[in-house]
């Protein structure tokens, strides 16, 4: 029975399986249909109910892959009618290219719209094919090991519409998006939206295979390479045109203008990841090869000028900077910033660097002595005497440091308002300035006489403000100074002269001065004048006293002559005094020797143990003269005092020989001639000369001049300037400057030494070197002879390397 049961049964399940057939391939021919509605734009019409059970069904029933193949392949199907109906139609002509820009530019514009249309309605589709199928993406794509049919839609999209075999699509998406973007370089307003939603879809397509997500995008693996090696051929041809149209400032307006359009482009449309390589192509074609013959300029623009040493190159840069071209010179920062490795820097640093050290080598040249003397020479036709060439000598201090200063502030306008302050250029600056400063032998001498004359005349009338803004644009100069001891040895003079001749204006800008130098080189650099300012102080203090002492010594003595007698009482080591012999061999006058006595006689009271020298060469006096019209009050220094009163006792015309008066005064000829001169052949002629001439000869004669008149009462005979020194006089500085560069290295090894005990020679030299650099730089082959004159001293001893030394205590 059973047997005969089983065998009635099985057509019945023949007929279930067919039937169950037949339901699947109803199921996939609906869902089909749907899909291909949904490709139609008919998806409002479909029922997402009875389509989703469908899928289901299919997928519960076994059908997965039926289902999934079948979907792939409509897709697949759908994605080539897009191919062939939306893109291939629209393709650019190529016939186009090259003709009318309006034209070119539209139908690249109807292309890349017409791809980003069809992405989006393939995207579209995707979407509601997704939502049909869920079921299936959750449980057969895992099982399978497939990709969900989302992601399968873009790998179909990228086989059948981007890397399709039947239609050149990338290819002509490629020319097209190069087309546009040309066009738009060269001044055609393109469809910015349309270019950036169709390369947005290169940038969502991928190739899974590879990780990076930017790394494996269609726009970065096909797009990016042909954007960059477009750019590089068209910034190669647009730096050649370029070079041969436009100066510096307008190259370089047009390359930052590039740089930013490239910038926004690529923010605009392109991807930001394209930047800086693009970026790296318009430095590396329209900057980097061409940055010295920017600066430079054109062959034609240096001028006949250029030709004579006196004149800085009139380069392209020098043009700028001449015109102070802020913008410009800004814009020529941020370019050659641009190039790698700070090579456009170092060039831009060096460029400036010879530009500053030019205009500084003309200064020193148009301030050079012997130039300015003999131009002097060829413009009066005669010989410069001595007073005038040392007066020169002033006048060309000032004009240097006046020319300085001028530049200085000419390249701090330009470090602020250009180049906001930029480190590089500044030190740039720096080094130039210091450079061809340092080059004028004579300009610590010529900085320490600006100072000498600001502060005996020229700080008057000057607010505190512009008293301390001077100082601190004088102390800016000064910092270039390698050789500060130099200078100081000639501000010490200087200063003397201004403090014992009562000649300086300001005591809070001399204070000033001396405050600045000594935040610039430390407090032993101003000791010395500090304690000259001390000394002045207490001679004041004892002047004071001396007068009260004076009174009562010739109390009752009515045939006393007293003057107000103001001695400065200087600390020997202090001071910048050579001739330490008593009175330099003056003959005082009897009325002063008398004074002198009494002066002893009133120290010696106070001090015991000290010995006073007398230096009446740096001292002045106040004569009152009676001559034929009026009574003057003659102001002159000491030796002057004791020329004019060896005519005291002569009767008013009767003249001295030049011998009679050197015996009678015991001044040096040289002293003598300086002082006859002044009186005899200057403005104020109080004594007449025979015969006349500008020079004083030992066979001259002279006599009171008794017809002298002058509009003012009081009347200050200067001396024939001494303030510049002679080439003797300099060679003289320089050796004792070069004797105290011996001990002051010296005294430097053994400080080191004492503190090290063992030092080998290369780090001694960089030490002792590093220490004195403030005061002067010195050279390695002279620390070597202190070492061996310090070894000689038993100071020092060689170690057993002979490589270091030893100190011995």
């Amino acid at each position: 029975m059973s047997t005969a049961s089983a065998a009635a049964r099985r057509p019945i399940r023949g007929k279930i399986v067919r039937h169950i057939q037949g339901a699947q391939e109803l199921a996939w021919e609906k869902l089909s249909a749907s899909v291909q509605q949904i490709y139609a734009k008919n998806a409002a019409s479909l029922s997402f109910e009875e389509n989703y059970r469908h899928a289901y069904n299919l997928v519960i029933a076994k059908q997965g892959k039926m289902l999934y193949d079948g979907l792939v392949g409509l897709i697949s199907e759908n994605l080539d009618i897009f191919a062939k109906e939306k893109l291939v139609p629209v393709f650019p002509r190529t016939e186009l290219d090259g003709r009318d820009s309006m034209e070119m530019c539209q139908a690249g514009e109807l292309f890349v719209k017409a791809f980003r249309e069809v992405w989006d309605d393939h995207e579209s589709s995707m979407s509601k094919i997704s939502d049909l199928v869920k079921y299936m993406d959750r449980v057969y794509t895992q099982s399978a090991n497939v990709p969900k049919i989302t992601e399968q839609g873009s790998k179909l999209f990228l086989t059948e519409i981007i890397h399709s075999t039947r239609y050149p699509i990338l290819a002509q998406l490629n020319a097209t998006i190069l087309l546009l973007i040309r066009m738009e370089r060269n001044g055609t307003a393109i469809n910015r939206s349309a270019m950036k939603q169709c390369v947005n879809v290169l940038l969502t397509l991928r190739d899974t295979n590879i990780k990076a997500v930017f790394e494996s995008t269609v726009y970065k693996l096909n797009l990016e390479s042909e954007i960059l090696q477009e750019s590089d051929t068209y910034y190669t041809n647009r730096a050649k045109e370029m070079l041969d149209l436009h100066d510096l400032s307008e190259y370089l307006k047009l390359a930052e203008s590039f740089i930013n359009a490239e910038q926004d482009r690529t923010h605009s449309y392109l991807s930001f990841h394209t930047s800086t390589p693009l970026q790296n192509i318009l430095i590396s074609k329209i900057l980097t090869p061409h940055t010295s013959r920017l600066l430079k300029g054109p062959d034609t623009v240096v001028s006949e000028a250029t030709t004579t040493s006196t004149h800085k190159p009139n380069t392209a840069l020098d043009l700028l900077i001449d015109t102070e071209r802020t913008e410009d010179l800004a814009r020529l920062l941020r370019m050659f910033q641009l190039p790698p490795e700070e090579s456009g820097m170092r060039l831009l640093r060096q460029r400036l660097k010879e530009s500053i050290v030019g205009r500084g080598k003309a200064i020193n040249e148009e301030c050079d002595e012997d130039t300015i003397t003999s131009a002097k020479q060829s413009t009066d036709g005669k010989k410069v005497g001595e007073a005038s060439t040392k007066s020169l000598a002033v006048q060309t201090a000032i004009k240097w440091m006046n020319d300085v200063l001028n530049l200085k502030d000419h390249f701090d306008r330009l470090l602020k308002n250009s180049w906001g302050g930029e480190v590089s250029m500044q030190t740039a600056i720096n080094e130039a300035f210091e450079s061809f400063i340092n080059q004028n032998k004579r300009a610590a001498e010529f900085v320490s006489l600006f100072i000498d004359d600001h502060l005996k005349k020229g700080m008057k009338g000057k607010m505190d403000a512009e008293v301390d803004a001077l100082i601190d644009r004088t102390i800016s100069i000064f910092r270039f100074i390698s050789d500060k001891d130099v200078f100081e040895r000639y501000y010490k003079a200087h200063l003397a002269k201004r403090l014992l001749q009562s000649r300086s204006t300001d005591d809070d800008a001399e204070r000033g001065m001396i405050g600045k130098l000594k935040v610039e080189c430390g407090f032993a650099f101003t000791q010395k004048l500090e304690g000259m300012f001390h000394d002045i102080r207490l001679s004041g203090e004892l002047t004071d006293s001396f007068r009260g002492f004076l009174q009562r010594v010739t109390e009752g003595d009515d045939s006393a002559i007293t003057i107000d007698m103001h001695a400065s009482v200087l600390t020997a080591g202090i001071w910048p005094i050579t001739n330490t012999t008593d009175f330099g061999g003056y003959v005082m006058p009897p009325v002063i020797a008398k004074h002198i006595s009494h002066f002893e006689r009133f120290y010696n009271t106070r001090h015991t143990g000290r010995r006073l020298s007398w230096q009446p060469n740096y001292g002045s006096a106040d004569i009152k003269v009676s001559f034929k019209a009026r009574k003057h009050e003659l102001n002159v220094t000491t030796a002057a005092m004791i020329v004019l009163l060896t005519f005291s006792d002569v009767e008013i015309g009767q003249e001295l020989e030049y011998s009679d008066i050197k015996a009678a005064t015991g001044l040096p000829d040289v002293e003598l001639q300086r002082q006859l001169q002044s009186l005899a052949c200057a403005k104020y002629k109080v004594l007449r000369k025979h015969p006349a001439s500008r020079n004083v000869n030992t066979t001259d004669s002279f006599a009171f001049n008794y017809d002298f008149t002058a509009p003012l009462q009081r009347i200050k005979i200067q001396t024939i300037a001494s303030k510049a020194e002679s080439t003797e006089e300099r060679r003289e500085t320089e050796e004792k400057v070069e004797e105290e560069r011996k001990l002051q290295t010296e005294a430097c090894i053994v400080r080191v030494m004492k503190d090290r005990k063992h030092m080998s020679h290369n780090d001694l030299i960089n030490e002792v070197t590093r220490q004195l650099a403030s005061r002067f730089t010195p050279v390695p082959a002279a620390i070597k002879k202190r070492i061996e004159s310090l070894i000689e001293k038993e100071y020092l001893e060689r170690a057993s390397d002979k490589k270091s030394y030893n100190y011995l205590a």
